[in-house]
């Protein structure tokens, strides 16, 4: 099953490697919590008609110029999940970080920020069901 799970992230993170640029607006990102919101406005989940809603967390840093550094990680999905979900919630998520990258770090946070990794939730489900964790 982790051989599966490897290979998914693989091909979500090849999205990532393609042309990438800032589209989601102007504003520079200046504390942490601005992180958080610039990245907001570029998550678009799957349709309903693709994947069943859930929750997923990406584990990635910035260098000081707003790019990825190295590889984001999965570090949560919900555990109800299909292969098919995890793999379409995946893709949303590295077109998402695609979207958002270069990250337009202030001077200030272009110092504070790279190198460090932060864990980014990406929820699309009113409320979390009381079902044990599956962690990636």
């Amino acid at each position: 099953m982790a051989r599966c799970g490897n290979r998914l992230l693989l091909a979500a993170a090849v999205l990532v490697s393609g042309v990438s640029g800032a589209t989601a607006g102007d504003a520079e990102v200046n504390t942490i919590q601005d992180i958080f919101q610039h990245l907001r406005t570029c998550w678009k989940p799957p349709p309903a008609s693709k994947a069943r809603p859930l929750d997923i967390t990406v584990v990635v840093s910035f260098n000081r110029s707003g790019n990825i550094l190295g590889h984001p990680r999965i570090s949560y999905e919900s555990a109800e999940a299909s292969d098919n979900d995890r793999l379409q919630y995946r893709i949303a998520v590295m077109e998402a970080l695609q979207r958002c990258t270069p990250m337009p770090f202030t001077d200030a946070m272009a110092g504070a920020a790279a190198g460090r990794p932060f864990a980014i939730q990406f929820r699309n489900r009113k409320t979390s069901p009381p079902t044990q964790e599956r962690r990636a």
